[in-house]
């Protein structure tokens, strides 16, 4: 005997299978976006330093140079120095320590320098670093904000903070900032400053999208199997052919 589909089932379980397999190819397609954007920011780092006119006034410039080495000449403004708490590095907790530069045409540049590790015994204690008076030459890389943390409350003012926000601190600090962050480097034989630099790789999050891709698709096999499984297999089994009952 032919058993007959139940129409709500197979509508649901269709529905349950277009919407979980559209959303598994919309991560795939996510993660093709940032593949691409991964080789344009390899390509930008191989690019020669930006300096001078070069280096971005305006925020809708930035997206197009992030990553883009420079090299900024200026003085730092150490008064307005801010360590950002709770920054991790080489697996030990610490403070990001970012100081704007003052550049030669009367902007700034936030500048996040390098990496304190924290005092156990005291966590307002940083340990010492130089901020060389007078004229320096500055390394980077061009990025579009400083990392930032999950912050409860109102954010922090002062030397110690949570996160720092450019628009914010240029009115603070009465700065003319430019719109982006240079995360300073040191090339070889550069003299030690107390300040440790080895930054994490920026992630793009490849994987993740591929994870949860694969998840959707998973999900997308369970119901059509399951669907299958409740619709044709399971009733067509001799143990569960319906009993009879005496009269």
């Amino acid at each position: 005997m032919r058993r007959r589909i139940h129409p709500v089932l197979a509508i649901a379980a269709l529905g349950m299978t277009l919407l979980t397999a559209r959303l598994g190819v919309w991560q795939l397609d996510r993660a093709a976006e940032k593949q691409a954007l991964e080789r344009t920011q390899a390509e930008r780092a191989a690019l020669p330093a930006l300096a001078g006119d070069e280096l971005p006034r305006r925020a809708d410039a930035v997206p197009a140079v992030e990553q883009r080495l420079a090299l900024l000449q200026g003085r730092w403004r150490s008064e307005a120095t801010v360590a950002l708490e709770n920054r991790p590095m080489a697996g030990r907790t610490g403070f990001y320590i970012v100081t704007p530069l003052q550049l030669a045409d009367g902007s700034a540049v936030l500048v996040q320098r390098g990496w304190l590790p924290r005092d156990l015994q005291d966590r307002t204690r940083l340990a010492p670093f130089e901020t060389p008076a007078g004229e320096v030459q500055v390394q980077g890389r061009i990025a579009p904000r400083v990392p930032r943390l999950y912050e409860l409350g109102e954010a922090s003012g002062g030397a110690l903070r949570q996160n720092l926000d450019i628009g914010a601190f240029a009115l603070e600090q009465r700065l003319a900032l430019r719109p982006w962050v240079l995360i300073q480097e040191a090339p070889p034989g550069t003299p030690s400053d107390g300040l440790q630099r080895d930054w994490p790789a920026v992630a793009s999050g490849v994987d993740k999208h591929h994870g949860y891709a694969f998840q959707w698709f998973a999900l997308s096999a369970l119901t059509v199997g399951l669907f299958v499984w409740f619709q044709f297999i399971r009733p067509a089994r001799p143990d569960h052919a319906p009993e009879r009952h005496p009269h």
